[in-house]
């Protein structure tokens, strides 16, 4: 492959056409751009096949020479070349993607365009931007830390509350009965996460060390015990054995309680009485401490186990912690709009917008009455981000809760905004023959009267080239969704036939498939 013979004015009559004309969608650049002095980008290739064709005549085609002649042959000629993702980089405040730093302005992000347009591989790949503060975008290359820091559900009709904020869920308890146990939903669980690192990141080193020596003692102590065997007593003389810890409860059994034998205690107020560096002497000053009127059962028990855990402390130095860093967390749902909005955020309608994000768009949750603390309050911090997914043919689309809309800004990605991707191609012909036909057949769709640009095929369909051929990626994926598109139209077979040609598919000849079986040689 061959640049035609150029010189640097036949460049800049290019360019001047360029800005007159524009750049036909499947000429966008996906891989470098020519900028001017003037800061103007130009896709190189198509700046060179313009210049031919003022200069000698010829058509405008880019299909006799790669990305990297155009690129060598206007570098040769002093005109500055520099990667699409640097371009990308300079324009987005720091970070690869211009979509993150829009993320990072709004709260919450709507994707919403033609399938295929890869929005959610997008919104990993903004998660991995933001995250690794805009030294790569790729999520595979995110630590298994960093991925705490991003969540991923797709959303579909039969979901809801209890499973993306908390609900009531069967447990078994330890004497083998079932009962049911209030239970996080995975986004009350993964903003937990996000607000305890925003509330570590603002507190004092010396009360960090408070705590990190709380949780150290306590560990200690719970893998020292043996579990239902090892007795303790309250100030009263009750004696009580522990009978298993998790990360929020204490479950204790008391033999000489014939009413009430077990008991279950909230492992928080046991933490936050270690952390406070106080000194607890009686049961009043547990009461006073959680500023109550009247002691509860547990504080007793709780009082009993902090005593316990405080002699057996060892006298080793306060914990050296360092400053918590404050992270950004990213919480993706696809396809949003398939599930029954109200149903699934409930009251979230109100702390999800981004003017009440932190403490001021605290609420009570539908089950705070369950919770161990019931006016603990549920709000949203600052360092969370949301980022959802829809399908703009989606029926659901239509319904989706008018609350919703006002609290997430939504951006548009057209069939041929995210062309970049096909760069993962790698051979460049075969990389501009599918930004040929994709573009081919998405004017086809948009002419159909009935049909539009949210119709139209994506970029990532066509990522699928990787394993087939262009005539098994239409029979396979492409003609069975265009086929329901135009289902009870006039005249079906017409429109799927003027769709296959400008693809560029032929039926084959069932003559030919004959022959060839008759063939000998």
């Amino acid at each position: 492959m061959a640049v035609p013979k150029l010189n640097k004015q036949d460049i800049m009559d290019a360019l001047k056409f360029i800005d007159e004309k524009g750049v036909p969608e499947h000429n966008v650049s996906t891989k470098y751009v020519l900028v001017s002095e003037d800061g103007k980008t130009y896709p190189p290739k198509y700046v060179v096949a313009v210049a031919d064709h003022l200069a000698n005549g010829t058509d405008i085609s880019t299909a006799s020479f790669g990305s990297e002649d155009a690129r060598n042959c206007l570098e040769s000629m002093g005109f500055s070349i520099e990667t699409k993702q640097q371009e990308k980089f300079e324009q987005s405040g720091g970070y690869r993607n211009p979509f993150s730093a829009m993320l990072i302005e709004s709260k919450n992000l709507i994707f919403r365009g033609a399938p295929g347009t890869g929005k959610s591989y997008l919104a990993r790949e903004i998660a991995a931007d933001i995250i690794s503060d805009g030294y790569f975008d790729d999520y595979t290359l995110l630590t298994d830390e960093q991925k705490k820091q991003v969540e991923f559900v797709q959303f579909h009709p039969s979901y809801d509350y209890s499973d993306f904020v908390e609900g009531l869920r069967p447990k078994l308890n330890a004497d083998g009965t079932m009962g049911f146990a209030l239970r996080d939903g995975i986004f009350k669980k993964f903003v937990d996460c996000a607000r305890k690192n925003y509330e570590d990141s603002q507190k004092p080193k010396e009360v960090m060390e408070n705590e990190r020596s709380a949780q150290e003692a306590m560990t200690e102590f719970f893998s020292d015990i043996e579990f239902g065997v090892d007795t303790f007593k309250t100030i009263n003389g009750n004696k009580f054995t522990i009978t298993s810890v998790d990360d929020r409860h204490i479950d204790i059994s008391i033999p000489g309680n014939e009413t009430a034998n077990r008991l279950t205690l909230n492992l928080d107020e046991v933490r936050k009485m270690l952390e406070s560096g106080q000194k607890f002497e009686k049961i009043k000053d547990v009461t006073a401490f959680f500023e109550k009127t009247f002691a509860t059962q547990g504080y007793s028990y709780d009082f009993a186990i902090y005593k316990a855990i405080q002699a057996k402390k060892t006298t080793a130095s306060k914990a050296q912690v360092k400053q918590e860093k404050l992270k950004k967390y990213i919480f993706i749902i696809d396809e949003i709009n398939r599930g029954e909005i109200s149903k699934i955020f409930g009251e979230l309608f109100f702390s999800i917008d981004p003017g009440y994000r932190g403490r001021a768009g605290e609420i009570s949750t539908q089950y705070s009455n369950l919770h161990d603390d019931p006016d603990k309050k549920f709000y949203i911090p600052e360092n969370v981000y949301i980022i959802g997914t829809m399908n703009d043919i989606d029926r659901s689309v239509d319904s989706f809760d008018f609350a919703m809309r006002r609290r997430f800004r939504f951006v548009e990605l057209k069939a041929d905004e995210r062309l970049e991707m096909l760069a993962s191609l790698e051979d460049e012909a075969l990389k501009d023959e599918a930004i040929r036909r994709m573009a081919a057949l998405n004017k086809e769709i948009a002419g159909v009267e009935d049909l539009n640009e949210h119709y139209q095929i994506g970029a990532s369909y066509f990522l699928k080239l990787k394993t087939l051929d262009f005539d098994r990626l239409w029979t396979d994926y492409l003609q069975p969704l265009l086929q329901e598109y135009v289902q009870g139209m006039y005249d079906e077979k017409g429109l799927m036939d003027r769709f296959a040609k400008a693809y560029g598919y032929q039926s084959p000849n069932p003559g030919d498939t004959n022959e060839a079986a008759e063939d000998p040689g």
